[in-house]
């Protein structure tokens, strides 16, 4: 239909999202708050149970452009209220001009942190959908990922990667 206006879908807290990884297979993530989604190790060619899927490991947490559930990159297949645990954990951000200051994210408030604190952490950042699809397909492969090495915690004189 020429023309036609292209419904968006709701992003809604809870909801699980069918996650296509190209090749015949895909895995399901759970919107959580803020831009946030739990990707879940259920790689698989089967349609799983909501119920199941949820009941999954989590591989990773990350914040994720709102347009992978509005455009329906990611569909919608079901909907599960969110377990009280189940939240995003902390993100570190250093700062790009003085390297040995750090701040952690968490909740939507951002503190002041230690590097130490900071060890171990995943970077502040909302990805493309693409690239989390990249990232989940590079697990399954067992090969690192380019936007994983991206965002690592530089060295205090910002030369390379530390962690």
């Amino acid at each position: 239909m020429a023309g036609a206006k292209r419904k968006l879908v709701k992003r809604t807290i809870g909801d699980v999202v069918r996650i296509e990884l190209g090749d015949g297979t895909h895995t399901y993530a759970r919107v959580l708050p803020e831009a946030s989604f739990a990707i879940y190790d259920a790689q698989t060619t089967e349609d799983l149970p909501i119920m199941k899927t949820v009941e999954r490991p989590v591989l990773f947490y990350v914040a994720v452009m709102n347009r992978a559930v509005k455009e329906e990159r990611w569909s919608v297949v079901g909907h599960k209220t969110l377990e009280d645990w189940l939240q995003a954990p902390p993100r570190f951000i250093q700062d790009a001009l003085n390297k040995k200051k750090f701040e952690i994210y968490q909740h939507g408030k951002i503190r002041p942190a230690t590097r130490q604190e900071c060890l171990g952490l995943e970077r502040t950042a909302v990805w493309e959908p693409e690239h989390v699809e990249d990232r989940i397909r590079d697990f399954y492969a067992g090969r690192p990922n380019k936007w994983v090495e991206l965002l690592k915690m530089r060295d205090v004189e910002g030369t390379g990667s530390i962690c």
